[in-house]
C-alpha cells in the first residue's frame, strides 16, 4: 500500500495523475481514460476518481 500526503506535494493534482498513470500502466489500465476523467471536475473529482480506481492500493492522507 501506497500512503499519499494530500497536503504535501504528492497532493498536488499533476502529482496525483502521474501516479494514477504509473499504477494504470502497471495494472493494464488505460490511463488515458483515467486522467481523462481525473480533470473533468474540480480537486475533489480528481480524488475521488483517483480513489475509485485505486483506493485498495493507495492510502490518501490529509495532513502529516
Amino acid at each position: 500500500m501506497i500512503t499519499v500526503d494530500l497536503s504535501g506535494p504528492q497532493g498536488n493534482a499533476f502529482a496525483l495523475m502521474g501516479i494514477a498513470k504509473q499504477l494504470a500502466d502497471a495494472k493494464g489500465l488505460d490511463s488515458k481514460v483515467i486522467i481523462d476523467e481525473m480533470t473533468t471536475g474540480d480537486y475533489d473529482h480528481l480524488l475521488s476518481v483517483f480513489e475509485n480506481y485505486f483506493g485498495n492500493d493507495v492510502l490518501l492522507e490529509n495532513g502529516t
